[in-house]
């Protein structure tokens, strides 16, 4: 049995930062796995841990810098990685679902994956969309927001998974195979990458591949979101901080509910 992760290298902005045009500059950028996908890379490593997937794949589409973040995955456990990257793709500031379905779409049909995991959305855009529309793409049956995947089931064709619904509320249903899962976090418990997978990790294999070599052209991956523009929003009200011990932050407060009429007859 193979399981094909995507995965997402995400940007996280420090708390002093400069926006430059419709971006942030990179002098204030880090960055890292998106924490969902982690989720659904502890999934598929576990799955074969307990002999039930043979191979784990991770893909991503990404410039060549997201190689760094891709071996996180493989440091974990993955067996190999796939990179998606064209000239066609370097001008969006966004991809929209549309042309990352395609792209993912292309990649599963070459892998032939049982099962598909995504995380349920990523740390920039938070669409939350992909992996439905990828599993709606390839006629593959699917569940979303996914907290329990119960292994055993796996292994008869079957996906018994438990999903968040709004309200609280979760549903019991079963998937069958082959299937698109999005991983919710609290799943699992991501584990460190080890020195000894780090170094493992240098060895184990990324394919790059082109639009071109996935049989897509530029049309193919044509973006339909324009970013027009990014700014800071305004902040409605300040926060008042209280200096000093216990006693002179509570007379402060006093103070200033005073000042405010709170609790004045």
């Amino acid at each position: 049995m193979k399981v094909l992760v995507t995965v997402k290298e995400v940007a996280a902005v420090e708390d002093e930062f400069q926006i430059a045009g419709t971006s942030i500059d990179e002098t204030y950028l880090e960055y890292d796995l998106n924490e969902w996908d982690d989720y659904a890379v502890e999934e598929a490593v576990q799955l074969q841990e307990a002999g039930i997937a043979d191979e784990v794949v991770a893909v991503t589409i990404g410039p060549e810098r997201s190689e760094e973040t891709i071996r996180m995955a493989l440091a974990k456990g993955a067996d190999r990685a796939v990179r998606i990257w064209d000239d066609a793709l370097e001008g969006a500031d966004l991809l929209d679902v549309g042309a990352k379905t395609a792209i993912l779409e292309k990649v599963v049909e070459e892998e032939d994956p049982d099962i598909v995991l995504s995380g349920v959305q990523a740390d920039d855009d938070g669409f939350g969309a992909t992996g439905v529309s990828l599993a709606d793409a390839l006629g593959y049956e699917w569940a979303a927001v996914v907290n329990h995947l119960d292994q055993d089931s796996v292994e008869s064709g079957t996906a018994s998974v438990r999903r968040e619904l709004e309200g609280g509320v979760e549903e019991l249903t079963d998937v069958e195979l082959p299937a698109v899962l999005t991983i919710q976090t609290g799943i699992n418990e991501p584990r460190y990458a080890s020195l000894r997978g780090i170094r493992q990790a240098q060895r184990k294999e990324i394919a790059p591949k082109t639009l071109g070599d996935l049989g897509l052209d530029a049309a193919a991956v044509e973006n339909e979101l324009e970013l027009t523009d990014m700014y800071e929003p305004e902040t409605e009200s300040d926060a008042t901080y209280f200096e000093g011990g216990p006693d002179e932050a509570a007379g402060q407060l006093a103070d200033l509910l005073r000042e405010k009429g709170v609790g004045a007859q």
